[in-house]
């Protein structure tokens, strides 16, 4: 994730903005060293997601580690309101993984296996619960979880307790308005404590890693 040092996760409704070269390599890191991206339905539609592309200078890391040749995309939505003709859905390397409830409109779930999609059910009604969207991922094989939020998501994946490390940008720069944070949502009683296990920094920019203690490196 990147904020400003004012607390802005995005400026007019995007992380782009905000960010930098050295983030994006970062971001493109993480990407290409992830089993699945898990982000919610929101972000995919306002920062028009694609398809995670197969890169060559990370091929032989992942076919030692068992992976295919590249992350898949897992999408939080629990009414499935998305453009199934998009390339997320019609040209991805690994199928697109769409989590959600009981309740989903059988059309658009429909709709979506049509388009190639996978639809996994981790939640009961019309809402998708973190936790179980983690452990379905796992089912799946997807255990090295990348999750590019948006704030609502990461939110619920802090306060369902499923959030091992944060790979977190700060910008020097100040946004104000009311941008939302990293994370929004629900509250957590106690606030969890991370560890910092690496910080780097790049014409200003801030690289911090934090990890939940007692959680081994991989």
């Amino acid at each position: 994730m990147v904020s400003t040092l004012d607390g802005a996760a995005q400026h007019d409704g995007h992380s782009h903005p905000i960010s930098c070269p050295a983030d994006m390599r970062i971001f493109g890191t993480l990407r290409a060293l992830a089993d699945v991206v898990l982000v919610g339905a929101e972000t995919v539609r306002q920062e028009g997601y694609r398809p995670a592309r197969a890169r060559a200078e990370f091929a032989a890391a992942r076919e030692a580690a068992g992976q295919g040749p590249a992350p898949a995309i897992a999408i939080v939505t629990a009414a499935l309101d998305l453009d199934f003709s998009l390339p997320l859905f019609t040209s991805p390397l690994v199928p697109t993984v769409l989590l959600t409830g009981t309740d989903a409109p059988a059309e658009r779930v429909r709709a979506a296996e049509r388009a190639g999609a996978r639809v996994i059910v981790a939640g009961e009604g019309r809402r998708v619960e973190p936790a179980r969207a983690v452990h379905a991922l796992a089912g799946l094989g997807y255990t090295r979880q990348l999750t590019e939020g948006g704030p609502r998501l990461l939110g619920q994946l802090v306060a369902a307790d499923v959030l091992d490390e944060m790979c977190l940008t700060l910008a020097p720069m100040l946004a104000a308005g009311d941008a939302q944070r990293i994370a929004g949502g629900p509250s957590v009683a106690v606030p969890h404590r991370f560890e910092l296990l690496s910080l780097l920094e790049e014409d200003g920019f801030l690289f911090g890693r934090y990890r939940r203690p007692g959680k081994p490196l991989r």
